[in-house]
């Protein structure tokens, strides 16, 4: 059986480790058992991170809207059965935006529901 040498694939695999690890400190970038754990560690935060962006954007939008419904005159939960019973298919994100930007337009069709 002939003898795998793996000077260059084993290389390149650093230096891609090396790269992503651009940006961390001290030993935990130059040093490639350390590296490699952090890298680990940064990626698995990442995901947690962005699962974590999805819920406090879901939040916000409801904060806005349940606002803008105290401002009408109603509660947040009312509003969006409201928006259902009468079939208006509104994410939380666009009722959101309504709410915050165009209040007026919001406000009309609010109306249009009671």
């Amino acid at each position: 059986m002939v003898r795998v040498k793996r000077g260059k694939a084993a290389g390149r695999k650093q230096r891609k480790r090396r790269k992503r690890a651009k940006g961390f400190r001290g030993g935990l970038r130059t040093q490639t058992r350390r590296r490699n754990t952090a890298l680990t560690k940064a990626l698995k935060h990442a995901t947690v991170g962005r699962k974590q962006k999805k819920r406090d954007m879901r939040r916000l939008w409801i904060a806005r809207i349940s606002a803008a419904a105290k401002l009408l005159g109603t509660s947040y939960g009312k509003m969006i059965h409201l928006l259902k019973k009468n079939k208006i298919m509104l994410d939380r994100k666009s009722l959101a935006d309504l709410a915050a930007n165009n209040f007026e337009d919001l406000k009309k069709l609010f109306e249009g529901l009671k």
